[in-house]
């Protein structure tokens, strides 16, 4: 198969359309990342996907709508989550609700809930409109490796696996959506994104968070979202996380680095931009500033696909407080290292 990777004008919109109606695969561009499409209601289109990326059977899907009037076919919304579309929507927001029987079990993974959202990205908005279908889309990159966040990333994961993928530019948040599951006693995240828990606290009181967001999953627990596999977001590299003070982080990845370095490991670190003159002789790749969080979140898809170009197979990073954005950014982390963790005062 030849893969076109096309700039998002009307006439690409317009072949899109075709191909997603006819139930082939698109990439292309949201606010977070790139997703992988295909019509939500074809469940021979939606298995492509799987097949696609390469992707496990029980990890459901997003189902992406341009219009709330399309859920009536895809689930039932009650009033709260209503307010969270009103407040969010269009946005990086994904809702967890009870599905309707016309979903594909191939969407929800056999799961009796479905997850929706409503891109903001005009490209993806006006993909939608114009194919006029719900789309289920995941991250349009091979299972388990980090999310592409521009048309490149994905044509280097998808070249010859899809026929289309449309290019809108960089995404603007640089990590998935924020998932909450509005089906239990109460609101509950179960992947963490740019909208945070006191954002959603602010428009439906108080708002659990699933124990699963910074540990893998237990033996026998199902994956409710998106993004709950043990490792996932993963370069080709080990990824270790050097938590504790910020002297002993930066004195602990100069020692790390130094030994993998020494045992003949192409090695690097992940820091933040304050200790890039620190870390100069450990091959570091700025991950913004430690005061910035959402800066964090924009880039790190990005450097984790940057050290697999760079070939390297050790990372050593640092970490944010999982607060906020942090939490998103924590959780993404934390399954690229497999929870991998080490204390810098440990470090010798």
């Amino acid at each position: 198969m030849k893969t076109q990777l096309l700039p998002a004008t009307s006439e690409a919109l317009a072949l899109a359309a075709r191909l997603l109606t006819d139930g082939q695969l698109v990439a292309f561009p949201t606010e977070t990342v790139y997703g992988l499409g295909a019509h939500a209601m074809d469940a021979q289109a939606v298995r492509g996907i799987f097949e696609a990326k390469g992707r496990p059977g029980d990890n459901p899907l997003i189902v992406h709508i341009h219009d709330r009037s399309q859920l009536d076919a895809i689930c039932t919304v009650n009033d709260a989550a209503i307010r969270l579309m009103d407040a969010f929507w269009p946005g990086p927001l994904t809702i967890i609700l009870p599905r309707k029987a016309a979903v594909p079990d191939a969407v929800t993974a056999g799961l009796d809930t479905v997850a929706v959202r409503m891109p903001s990205h005009p490209v993806a908005l006006a993909l939608l409109q114009a194919c006029n279908l719900p789309i289920a889309a995941p991250s349009a990159n091979r299972s388990g490796k980090p999310s592409p966040t521009s048309a490149r990333h994905v044509f280097d994961d998808m070249d010859g696996r899809i026929p289309l993928i449309l290019d809108g530019g960089e995404s603007d948040v640089g990590l998935e959506s924020t998932v909450i599951s509005m089906v239990g006693e109460r609101p509950c995240i179960l992947r963490p994104g740019g909208v945070t828990q006191a954002m959603l606290e602010a428009v439906v009181g108080p708002v659990d968070l699933a124990g699963s967001i910074l540990r893998p999953l237990e033996k026998g627990e199902k994956a409710l979202s998106p993004g709950m596999m043990y490792k996932h977001y993963s370069p080709d590299g080990q990824v270790t996380l050097i938590e504790g003070s910020e002297r002993a982080v930066v004195q602990a990845l100069r020692r790390l680095h130094s030994h993998a370095s020494g045992e003949g490991h192409r090695a690097c670190v992940m820091c933040f931009t304050e200790h890039v003159e620190a870390l100069r002789d450990c091959h570091p790749h700025d991950i913004g500033s430690k005061d910035d969080p959402t800066e964090v979140a924009h880039r790190l898809f990005a450097t984790l696909r940057a050290l697999d170009e760079e070939k390297m197979d050790v990372i050593f990073s640092e970490v944010v407080p999982p607060e906020g954005v942090g939490l998103a950014v924590m959780n993404r982390l934390g399954r690229a290292a497999a929870f991998r963790t080490v204390r810098a005062e440990d470090v010798e």
